[in-house]
């Protein structure tokens, strides 16, 4: 048993009671059974979702394309409409897994963590759904009519408009479960902070760090859009 230090706070000392060391192999096992849990969730809420896949395609679909004839799907080959079913129920089981893994990772830690330190996670997987469905719904809302509305502006006059339902519907599923991830990050960074992993003024201290990262992923973003304009004008179809 793991010796600790009684000074109120539980961050000085060699850990918590229940801490205790095993070896190397029985973390890993623990670890990969435990993402099996939640790929099990996932797979399961995602055979749920696929019959009903179809009527939320539509609904998507219709809500943030335009109306009329121009909104019509044009599907280029066989597998596009069962393709387009998984994916839209891969992003609800993708959605609904965000917070089991959580949860997950959280009865991984347990043994290591001290009781306020559990508190404080077990908080977190209830907010993890919360925040993955708002990120769901800002994508939803602002960014993906802001994205098609860009498209019809620059190819109107230009090119005849039409969207494939494979090409669009990966964009519409990639802005979804893209901010449902993203939309996950002040958890974590608070859970970091509350449990005495990072501080706010490292954070602070670091930013600069942060912004450097993701300056260039934006710039390639903005190539590859650049990119993929002129490849969608020559094949005449989005």
């Amino acid at each position: 048993m793991a010796e600790t230090v009684d000074d109120g706070e539980g961050f000085l000392g060699d850990g918590p009671e229940s801490d205790q060391e095993m070896p190397l192999a029985d973390h890993i096992e623990e670890m990969v059974t435990r993402l099996g849990y939640v790929i099990v969730v996932m797979a399961a809420v995602s055979a749920v979702i696929f019959p009903f896949a179809e009527y939320i395609i539509n609904f998507l679909w219709y809500s943030v394309l335009p109306g009329g004839d121009v909104a019509r799907p044009r599907v280029y080959h066989p597998l596009a409409l069962i393709l387009a079913r998984l994916k839209v129920a891969t992003l609800a089981g993708f959605v609904v897994a965000l917070p089991v893994f959580v949860y997950q990772t959280y009865l991984f830690m347990r043994p290591g963590l001290y009781e306020h330190e559990r508190r404080y996670y077990l908080a977190s997987v209830p907010t993890s759904l919360v925040l993955a469905g708002v990120g769901v719904l800002f994508a939803y809302f602002l960014i993906l009519p802001a994205i098609f509305t860009y498209f019809l502006t620059y190819s109107r006059g230009a090119a005849q408009i039409a969207f494939a339902l494979s090409d669009t519907f990966d964009l519409i599923v990639l802005m979804m479960g893209l901010f449902a991830a993203v939309f996950q990050i002040p958890l974590f960074v608070m859970l970091a902070i509350m449990m005495g992993l990072t501080t706010r003024a490292w954070l602070v201290d670091k930013r600069l760090y942060f912004w450097g990262a993701v300056a260039p992923v934006g710039r390639a973003v903005v190539r590859g859009g650049r990119g993929g304009r002129h490849h969608r004008r020559r094949n005449r179809t989005f």
